[in-house]
């Protein structure tokens, strides 16, 4: 299984939110280049960005600091967070993101995620944030009345990399992955699965492991000290390991 750490960028900053409240910020480091450095030096093969300025003002803002990033880690990375035009996915390119995660815009033009995972096949990553069940979009400011399971059916024809399915009452929160919802989507979709909010212990990972899922983003708790990213590295190592030999 992959590990991801995550780097949540609000002005600027690596902060980390707690279900997705604005209004609820931890502000971790003013260099987010250096703790991409950070990540990569304890073993991270790969990262996940999120533009939190992004996501509420509906177009990419941190573009520079994701640039630098990107240019320090030296790693594949997700950008998610107000990626919703045919400009803004070159834009991310163009930094040298390797993956375009989308929600917003997945949920109001299907047809436009599927144009565009078509056009850049296994770089679009289908970013589904669930408030119990259901898509929330604008940066989790807005909850839909459309189920997270059904819009990934919908567009799971279509050649992208993966599904980052995120429970915002888990995220931030380090109270553990909603394993049933992560359940559910596995078997929805063919897609891999991602799992991202609530995952703080060596035995989060482990289950997730168990249970299938290609990744796993890991936020405040690596941020706070309270899992050790290489830990985590290795029991996802092992762990796919001992699958593969089963």
């Amino acid at each position: 299984m992959l590990i991801y750490p995550a780097i949540d960028l609000l002005h600027g900053r690596c902060v980390r939110l707690r279900q997705g409240d604005y209004s609820r910020e931890t502000v971790f480091s003013d260099d987010p280049a250096a703790v991409a450095r950070r990540w990569v030096e304890l073993g991270a093969d790969r990262l996940h960005l999120v533009d939190l300025d992004g996501a509420k003002a509906g177009r990419p803002v941190n573009g520079p600091v994701i640039r630098q990033i990107v240019e320090a880690a030296e790693v594949p990375c997700h950008l998610g967070g107000g990626l919703r035009t045919d400009d803004d996915l070159a834009a991310a390119f163009d930094w040298g993101v390797r993956w375009a995660v989308l929600g917003t815009r997945a949920l109001q033009s299907p047809d436009w995620v599927r144009a565009v995972a078509a056009r850049f096949p296994d770089r679009v990553v289908l970013g589904l944030d669930a408030k119990d069940g259901y898509v929330a979009t604008d940066g989790w400011l807005n909850v839909s009345r459309v189920k997270a399971v059904d819009l990934a059916r919908e567009v799971s024809d279509a050649p992208l990399a993966a599904v980052v399915y995120t429970d915002i009452a888990k995220d931030g929160m380090m109270s553990g992955p909603n394993f049933d919802a992560l359940a559910e989507m596995r078997s929805a979709v063919e897609l891999p699965v991602i799992a991202s909010g609530g995952v703080c212990t060596l035995d989060h990972v482990k289950r997730l492991v168990d249970a299938g899922c290609h990744g796993c983003i890991i936020g405040r708790a690596l941020y706070e000290g309270t899992l050790d990213l290489s830990d985590a590295i290795s029991v996802a190592s092992a762990g796919a390991s001992a699958r593969r030999a089963d």
